[in-house]
C-alpha cells in the first residue's frame, strides 16, 4: 500500500471517529466532525472576505472620481454584503438545515432584538451619516456642549472641538486638541445637536472680550486691538477683524474683538492667547489700563475722618 493510500485511510478513519463523537439534538446530529468542518469553513470564508476587501479598497482608492466619504460608504456596504453572502454560502456548503434551528429562532430573535438594538441603530446611523455626507473624516465638530468628547467650554466661550479621524460601524473616532481619542456612538450624532465647522466652510469666527478703563481713549484702544489681530498670521484679512463696544460696565468699557480663522483644528486657545498677549503689550506701551476686579467695603455707622469716637 502506497503512502498516499495510507494517508487517505488515516483521514477516513479520523473522520469516522469524529462523526461518531457527538450528540443528537432532536432529529439533528451534532458531531465533532460537524463542529470542526464549521470552524474550518468559517476561517476560510473569513480569510477570503478579508482578501476580497483588501482588493476592493485598493481599487476604490485608485478611483479619483469619488471622494473619501463615498469611498468609505461603498467599502462598508460591500463589506456587509460580502459577510452576509459568506454566511449564507457557508451554511449551504455545510449542508446545515435551517429548519433544525427553528426551536431556537424565537429566543435568538428576542435576544438579538434587545441585545443588538443599539448596535443595529449605530450601524444604520453610520450609513446614514455617510450617505448624506453631513460628517466626513477630517471635519472639525462639536457635539452638544463638547461634554460628549470629554471637554467643556473653554474661556472666551470657545468649546473643546475635535477632528473626525474615522467613521466606524459603531462609533465615530474623534481626536481632540489634547490628544485624547473619543468614540462617539453614531446614533448620538443623529439625535444630538452637532456643530460641524467644516460642513460648509472651514472658516470660524472667534470672539474675545476685552475690558478698557473709563479714563482711556476707546478709539485708540480699538485701533490697538485691530492691530494685534491683523499682525497674527493665522487671522484672515477677509473678513477683516472688527471690534465693538458691547456694554458700559461697572469698572470698564466692555469691548468685543471678532476675527476669522480658517484652521480651527490648529487650536483656539492658542490663537486667543497670542492675541491677548499682543493687546497687552500694545496697551502697556500706550498707557491704556485694563481694569481688574475690585470691591469697596463701607462700614455703616463708622466715624468720619477727624471725628473722635464716643466712649
Amino acid at each position: 500500500m502506497s503512502a498516499s493510500e495510507n494517508i487517505r485511510d488515516g483521514v477516513a478513519r479520523a473522520v469516522e471517529v469524529m462523526k461518531a463523537i457527538g450528540i443528537d439534538v432532536g432529529s439533528y446530529r451534532l458531531s465533532l466532525y460537524g463542529l470542526f468542518s464549521t470552524l474550518v469553513v468559517a476561517v476560510l470564508l473569513y480569510v477570503a472576505v478579508r482578501l476580497l476587501m483588501r482588493g476592493i479598497k485598493w481599487l476604490l482608492r485608485r478611483n479619483t472620481q469619488i471622494d473619501a466619504t463615498q469611498r468609505l460608504l461603498t467599502e462598508k456596504l460591500i463589506a456587509i454584503a460580502l459577510f452576509v453572502f459568506a454566511m449564507l454560502f457557508g451554511i449551504d456548503l455545510l449542508g446545515i438545515d435551517l429548519t433544525a434551528l427553528a426551536v431556537f429562532s424565537g429566543a435568538a430573535g428576542l435576544a438579538i432584538g434587545f441585545g443588538l438594538q443599539k448596535t443595529v441603530g449605530n450601524l444604520i446611523a453610520g450609513i446614514i451619516l455617510l450617505m448624506d455626507r453631513s460628517i466626513k473624516p477630517g471635519d472639525i465638530i462639536v457635539v452638544g456642549d463638547g461634554s460628549a468628547m470629554g471637554g467643556t467650554t473653554l474661556p472666551g466661550g470657545m468649546p473643546n472641538v475635535g477632528r473626525v479621524a474615522r467613521i466606524g460601524v459603531r462609533a465615530v473616532n474623534v481626536i481632540t486638541r489634547d490628544g485624547k481619542k473619543h468614540l462617539i456612538p453614531n446614533e448620538l450624532l443623529m439625535t444630538q445637536p452637532v456643530e460641524n465647522w467644516s460642513y460648509a466652510s472651514p472658516e470660524v469666527r472667534v470672539r474675545m472680550r476685552v475690558p478698557v478703563g473709563y479714563n482711556c481713549d476707546p478709539r485708540l484702544a480699538q485701533r490697538l486691538m485691530i492691530e494685534a489681530a491683523t499682525t497674527n498670521p493665522r487671522i484672515l484679512n477677509e473678513p477683516e477683524p472688527a471690534v465693538w463696544i458691547t456694554a458700559f460696565g461697572e469698572r470698564a468699557v466692555e469691548h468685543e474683538l471678532r476675527y476669522w480663522i480658517s484652521d480651527p483644528e490648529a487650536g483656539l486657545g492658542n490663537i486667543q492667547g497670542e492675541v491677548f498677549l499682543g493687546i497687552w503689550d500694545r496697551f502697556k506701551e500706550a498707557g491704556i489700563a485694563i481694569p481688574y476686579p475690585r470691591q469697596d467695603v463701607r462700614i455703616v455707622g463708622a466715624p468720619d475722618k477727624g471725628e473722635t469716637p464716643k466712649s
